[in-house]
């Protein structure tokens, strides 16, 4: 048996499992899905070896991981914001995603969030039509922020697998 053979095969199939799910993750809104395959990435650039192939993909594929990481907030924010979300509500949001995330994970984060934003919003204005409507706006903006970190992802695994099988 070849036992070298045996040995790559594995790393691939972990790593390319652990991408898999992390990916997926990226459909839940508080799974750091992009951390997962980036990790899995340096698993395998630590198990293989860094060339210079290796180095050049594991940074682009760093770059979108820390983009698509901070995107979440960008566009849940900005979406609110554009409505007249006032920065106060944006902030409560945020800390009310962090407070969800540990209270009822996995849904907790985007639940507090949007109720935060809508209570801070309606003592802000008394109207809680308004109010809805920015929550509204977040919860756009947190959907669109799941497909691009879904696209993200996948442009971070097809850099992985040119490093894994091309280079």
């Amino acid at each position: 048996m070849d036992w070298q053979a045996f040995g790559s095969f594995t790393l691939n199939f972990l790593v390319g499992l652990t991408m898999l799910v992390g990916w997926l993750g990226l459909m839940i809104v508080v799974v750091p899905g992009l951390v997962i395959i980036w990790a899995a990435a340096l698993v395998y650039g630590l198990s293989t070896g860094f060339d210079t192939a290796g180095w050049i993909l594991f940074a682009f594929i760093t770059v979108l991981m820390i983009v698509g990481s901070l995107i979440d907030n960008l566009f849940m924010g900005a979406s609110a914001k554009q409505n007249g979300a006032s920065w106060w509500s944006i902030g409560a949001a945020m800390v009310g995603a962090m407070i969800g995330t540990v209270v009822l994970p996995p849904v907790g984060g985007i639940l507090f969030a949007l109720a935060a934003l809508f209570l801070v919003e309606y003592f802000r204005i008394r109207n809680w039509r308004t109010a809805l409507s920015s929550t509204k706006s977040m919860a756009m903006g947190c959907g669109w922020s799941v497909v691009v970190r879904l696209a993200m992802g996948a442009v971070m695994i097809g850099l992985w697998l040119l490093w894994a099988f091309v280079f």
